[in-house]
């Protein structure tokens, strides 16, 4: 290997893939190959626009990208490869391994086996990408504990949107909807079995629609003022989006106050406390990888480009997101 590709974010609206040399062998580290890695197309097109609140770290969970936030930066936490080389001090059973790793877009990377993932052999490299979306898709199903015969909203049905859609399936609610704009994400939805599926300037038509539960899911804050409005007493609503600096200006003043909705944030780096005594983010992660076999992943992948084509991808997401869901990189 002579040199590697790695996706910069340059700056605002600008996207660099930038030859590198390779990176040096440690000891105790292992060379991954790159095959394949997912784009988010929430928070990475927060980075893509500019929309992170200053101050703030890359990401503060994974290693490597818990430094503050300054252009030109690399990004990405999804990507599925080989291991093609060991340092003297890492067991050699690691030499042609299939991996995951939460990892910036690049086509060759060094960790330590530890920061490693072995990917299943029954899943595909383009399966083991969705593992972090999985893991967010469980995590907010477990923060939104929904009841047998409960009503419920799914708002937003991106990849961790459809996901969520996805396990819901999987519970005896009473009636389970969705709302988004786009109609390559609800004909998916509908052929996963949705009963109803509507478009954001169909609240009226939700307006009997009494819901137990809504899901916020589409990275709109806009989206959550919307969850106010189809809330009814006692209706729970979970926030699983991220809006970066964008702020939410929410209709606080009318029936909200009587109401006793609740507002719940939800987000994968930790868990409940009501689930620590039985539950470890060990354990999620295997239920995580155990859903994958099932998913139809297929369905979600729209396209797969050449890492050096990521700036036509990320242009595509941010002006033409219709087209798209689940893009991939490869290498």
């Amino acid at each position: 290997m002579t040199t590697r590709r790695t996706l910069y974010f340059a700056r605002p609206y600008k996207i660099e893939v930038r030859d590198e040399p390779p990176p040096d062998l440690g000891a105790q580290q292992v060379l991954v190959q790159t095959a394949v890695s997912a784009i988010s197309a929430g928070t990475e097109l927060l980075f893509y626009r500019g929309q992170i609140p200053a101050g703030m770290a890359i990401d503060a969970t994974i290693a490597g990208l818990d430094k503050p936030i300054d252009y030109p930066l690399s990004y990405g936490y999804a990507c599925a490869g080989k291991v093609i080389a060991t340092g003297p001090e890492v067991d050699p059973a690691w030499l042609g391994r299939r991996v995951f790793a939460f990892h910036p877009h690049t086509s060759a990377f060094v960790c330590a086996p530890s920061d490693l993932l072995p990917i299943p052999d029954a899943l595909s490299f383009e399966q083991a990408v969705f593992l972090p979306n999985m893991e967010t898709a469980l995590n907010l199903v477990m923060d939104a504990r929904p009841v047998v015969g409960e009503r419920v909203i799914v708002l937003g049905l991106g990849v961790v949107g459809l996901l969520t859609f996805y396990l819901l399936r999987q519970f005896p609610l009473i009636k389970l909807s969705a709302i988004d704009a786009y109609a390559k994400r609800k004909t998916i939805a509908a052929s996963w079995g949705a009963e109803a599926l509507f478009s954001p300037g169909d609240t009226q038509a939700l307006a009997h629609f009494d819901p137990d539960l809504i899901l916020e899911l589409s990275s709109n804050p806009d989206a959550l003022a919307t969850a106010l409005q189809l809330a009814a007493f006692g209706t729970r609503i979970i926030v699983g989006s991220w809006y970066g600096s964008k702020l939410a200006h929410l209709p606080l003043g009318g029936s909200f106050h009587r109401n006793r909705i609740q507002i719940i944030s939800s987000q994968v780096s930790t868990l409940d406390g009501q689930f620590t005594n039985r539950w470890s983010k060990s354990r999620r992660l295997d239920l995580a990888w155990a859903h994958l076999h099932n998913i139809p992943v297929d369905d979600l992948i729209t396209h797969r480009l050449p890492i050096t084509e990521a700036s036509q991808a990320y242009q595509m997401l941010e002006q033409n997101p219709e087209q798209a869901i689940q893009v991939l990189l490869t290498y």
